[in-house]
């Protein structure tokens, strides 16, 4: 915006607020205007439009400090004792004076042309030429999905502060605090820039058998004591599909994970894999007949102690 058109907007007008109005005063303001004259709530209204750009420039040039100082010196002097008219103290007297020279013919070129203008001399005062446009600002926003759609992917529907809504695309494999940026659908500039984003974090609910694990599921598999070892064949689910087969190799340790490949999180990363790590589950109630063939098994199992390792480790450290 050029120096010269600051002499003949009133931006304070403009915006319906004090020449010492705060910054939350202008700010409050700024917001009601334009949710009122925006584009997207007047769609075709071109009378709209322009008061609406008008507004964004007064509160471009209000709501930054320096461009503040700068205009209120320089509507000052276009409307106080130092008016730049032909007679009188003009604009050669005025910078003159400033330069130390005689009033006219000091040199210097009012033209707005080439060679130093209007807006150059104004640049003396500090700050020089306004910034151009400014981009709007970002929003924050958080969404709550269940593990699978943020496992699968998903389209969701926002509703913005002004009541708006808008569709954002969760990509498959979208992670538990995960940042997505949705581009040009945050407030909009000001002064004729681009809008700002919405910044979307997202929250995955915890699932009752799966966890993620980088781009791999896991769960835990639980089998009997003769399942893990004699060995056998179980069924594992898996996410949102039928269950499928795995082997337990005889003498399975708890603990022990076991693949299950390409059932794990399909994404732009690649694929993962399903793994279960066996837990031997002990029985909680015998038979009598359960009991006796037990303790048959304990009369000829080998005689090793599993603890013995770990005894001597203790002892060593």
């Amino acid at each position: 915006m050029a120096s010269q058109d600051w002499l003949e907007k009133d931006f304070y007008q403009i915006l319906g607020v004090s020449k010492d109005a705060s910054d939350a005063e202008l700010k409050k303001k700024y917001r009601k205007l334009a949710r009122e004259y925006h584009p997207d709530s007047k769609p075709g209204d071109a009378a709209a439009e322009a008061k609406f750009k008008e507004i964004s420039e007064a509160y471009s040039v209000l709501s930054d400090k320096e461009q503040r100082e700068e205009y209120d010196q320089i509507r000052a002097m276009g409307t106080g004792g130092a008016r730049f008219t032909s007679g009188g103290q003009g604009f050669e007297d005025v910078f003159g004076g400033m330069f130390g020279h005689g009033g006219r013919g000091a040199g210097f070129n009012y033209q707005q042309g080439g060679g130093q203008g209007f807006e150059d001399l104004f640049g003396m005062f500090g700050g020089g030429a306004p910034r151009g446009p400014q981009p709007g600002r970002d929003i924050q926003a958080t969404t709550t999905l269940d593990f699978e759609t943020a496992v699968r992917g998903n389209t969701v529907t926002l509703q913005t502060s002004s009541g708006a809504t808008v569709k954002v695309k969760i990509p498959a494999g979208v992670a538990d605090g995960q940042k997505i940026k949705v581009r040009g659908r945050g407030e909009p500039s000001p002064n004729g820039g681009p809008a700002g984003d919405i910044i979307l974090t997202v929250h995955v609910r915890k699932h009752p058998v799966f966890e993620r694990d980088g781009q791999n599921l896991r769960l835990t598999l639980p089998v009997t004591f003769s399942e893990a070892a004699l060995g056998a064949t179980v069924e594992v689910p898996t996410l949102g599909g039928a269950p499928v087969k795995l082997k337990i190799q005889p003498g399975t340790p708890s603990g022990r994970v076991l693949r299950v490949k390409g059932r794990g999180v399909q994404s732009s990363k690649g694929t993962g894999d399903l793994l279960a790590e066996v837990q031997v589950v002990v029985p909680a109630h015998l038979s009598d007949q359960a009991r006796e063939a037990l303790e048959a098994f304990r009369a000829v199992e080998p005689q090793e102690n599993p603890r013995e390792d770990l005894l001597s480790r203790a002892r060593a450290s």
